[in-house]
């Protein structure tokens, strides 16, 4: 006879990316539409963190100051891709980056939830900060109105590739926003960084959250 309680599973839809064994999804709702994101728990850039809805809440408020219609925008550190979701929803032409074993959680859920809007194709992209750049985005080809990073800035050896990657990118007439969480001191040192190369500005501060959001531009010599 069998005995013992039978443990409860539930079938997983096979659609779900092979990334991990661990997903919640998180519901949100930007410029009037439900985005649904899978997080990961295995990696740090599959979850939402703090920084993407700060930027993402920002743009849908400000679209006359910052109208991402028909504008190329690149998100380096995309995450989840919430972000660039947005991005697409509000008409811009994304190209979404991250490490490798982002990729097949940051394209399911960009597909998922742009396929039936009309609109710009988002791209997704391997990027790795400071490696290859000019390879695979060679300045004569690639120019972006607007470069977005959210909470790229934490405890990592990756800083001077970041703000490598950030200079390769912002050319004359690109905007780079920038939201992030600070909580180290060397989050403190990488903003005096990007001081010191573009000019910057806070745009807002969300305090309950630490999360600052920055714009930086190229210094007209």
């Amino acid at each position: 006879s069998l005995t013992g309680s039978p443990v409860t599973l539930k079938i997983l839809q096979n659609w779900v990316p092979r990334v991990s064994h661990y997903f919640d999804k998180e519901h949100y709702t930007y410029v009037g539409h439900q985005i649904v994101i899978q997080e990961s728990i295995e990696h740090f850039g599959a979850v939402v963190w703090p920084g993407a809805l700060a930027l993402s809440q920002y743009l849908e408020s400000n679209q006359e100051q910052f109208n991402l219609k028909d504008k190329k925008v690149l998100e380096i550190g995309a995450g989840t891709g919430l972000l660039s979701i947005v991005a697409c929803i509000l008409g811009a032409q994304v190209t979404a980056t991250d490490l490798p074993e982002v990729l097949d959680n940051l394209s399911y859920n960009i597909s998922r939830n742009t396929q039936n809007l009309n609109m710009h194709k988002p791209e997704v992209r391997k990027l790795v900060w400071g490696e290859s750049l000019n390879e695979d985005f060679p300045i004569s080809t690639y120019h972006y109105d607007f470069i977005l990073a959210t909470d790229v800035v934490y405890h990592h050896g990756a800083l001077d590739p970041l703000l490598a990657t950030m200079v390769y990118f912002c050319k004359p007439g690109t905007v780079l926003l920038w939201a992030n969480k600070f909580r180290f001191s060397t989050d403190y040192e990488f903003l005096e960084k990007v001081c010191n190369i573009f000019n910057t500005t806070i745009l807002a501060e969300f305090p309950e959250s630490n999360v600052k959001l920055l714009k930086a531009t190229v210094r007209k010599n």
